[in-house]
């Protein structure tokens, strides 16, 4: 709760922020934008998965080709590397060296906390000792963590060298090597720091702006993401106490209340569509961001529903109807065919099934170009305890 009363803002209902946020993340509309303005107006999209961010672009750009961000990333413009939440992101190059930094602490302190890898195996430890090692490492050619590992256990006998590792793949400020990442390629995951990925002239161009504060950042998130709450931006991001980047931006905030009560922080000219906009569907890629950016996600999915999705291990991709989770698709291939298998949590009313149809063989025939049939799938009987509303 904000420390400031809530009386007498005005109550924005979940469906008007539902479109709130369909609208700042384009998925009301597709968008005439670059893939590199996209990207940064999405403060990076999650990119575990190589091949997500080219959906998540797909869904919101018109006529978008997946060359456009392949030559990005193979021109170092756009990296793939650790950043919000510890997870993999692209983003990009200047993006990057303007986000890190900011995230470099929480990072820290997560890593280090680590029941897994941290704690016990690396107390104590030389963090920059270890990082600059791993730059060191890293320089002639990029090494998967399976080859890092014993090169830093040579260097620190005494400690666990996935523990070394680990630390290195998360808080050397680096990013994951191409032909991973690039459209139709495939690659092992290999590490190496930014300053040999991007060379002395791209750190140059990427840092020839005016670097980021932690005020810019939120800003940034407001604007792609709100309105919200200081705990959803926290969320987002893992950075602690936002609670007084809020309120020292407050004066140029514009306040509202969820249903809840609890008061929203948004940019001046955040736009809020009407709640009645009509939203096509829209094919989401797995872990995108625009289910995973606030604390409170009622707005677009139940927490039902996200418990199935983390039961799946994120394994599917979302499918929204009326701008609402509401089931989960998956492409299978076999032989010269592809199928876009859809499985949703109730019955489509006709109008949204053929609409979802479209939509849906339109996806399929971007993500597989090299097939010689493809069909559709369609499904209702997900788990009905996670079926629209349930949880809300």
């Amino acid at each position: 709760m904000s420390r400031r009363s809530t009386l007498g803002l005005r109550t924005l209902s979940n469906r008007t922020l539902n479109r709130a946020l369909l609208e700042r993340q384009h998925l009301l509309r597709r968008t005439n934008r670059t893939a590199a303005e996209m990207v940064e107006h999405l403060v990076g999209q999650q990119a575990q998965i190589p091949m997500t961010p080219y959906v998540g672009l797909w869904s919101r750009l018109v006529g978008f080709d997946a060359s456009e961000l392949s030559d990005l990333i193979e021109r170092r413009l756009a990296v793939r590397a650790s950043l919000l939440r510890a997870t993999i992101h692209l983003v990009t190059a200047r993006d990057y060296l303007d986000i890190r930094p900011l995230v470099t602490p929480p990072l820290e302190r997560e890593v280090l906390a680590n029941s897994t890898y941290g704690r016990e195996r690396l107390a104590g430890i030389d963090v920059e000792a270890v990082i600059n090692a791993g730059r060191e490492l890293t320089r002639d050619e990029p090494l998967t963590v399976a080859q890092l590992a014993p090169r830093l256990a040579a260097r620190w006998p005494d400690r666990d060298p996935a523990a070394l590792a680990h630390l290195v793949r998360v808080l050397m400020p680096g990013v994951h090597a191409t032909p991973r990442g690039l459209w139709g390629r495939t690659g092992q995951p290999k590490l190496t720091s930014i300053e040999t990925w991007l060379g002395p002239d791209g750190l140059a161009d990427a840092r020839a702006r005016e670097p980021l504060t932690i005020d810019g950042l939120v800003l940034r998130y407001l604007a792609a993401f709100g309105p919200a709450t200081p705990a959803d931006a926290m969320n987002w991001s893992r950075i602690p106490s936002l609670g007084d980047v809020f309120e020292r931006l407050r004066p140029g905030l514009r306040t509202y209340r969820d249903e809840s009560g609890r008061e929203l922080f948004d940019v001046p000219d955040g736009p809020l569509p009407d709640p009645d906009t009509a939203a096509p569907p829209r094919f989401l890629p797995e872990y995108d961001n625009v289910g995973l950016g606030h604390a409170d996600r009622s707005r677009i999915i139940t927490r039902d529903q996200m418990r199935f999705l983390a039961e799946l291990r994120w394994t599917v991709g979302g499918l929204l109807v009326d701008g609402f989770f509401a089931g989960t698709w998956r492409v299978i291939r076999k032989g010269g065919r592809a199928t876009l298998e859809i499985r949703t949590f109730e019955p489509l009313a006709v109008g949204d099934r053929e609409a979802v149809d479209e939509e849906g063989l339109a996806l399929l025939a971007f993500v597989t170009p090299e097939a010689r049939d493809r069909d559709l799938r369609v499904a209702a009987g997900l788990s009905a305890a996670t079926r629209p509303g349930a949880g809300a």
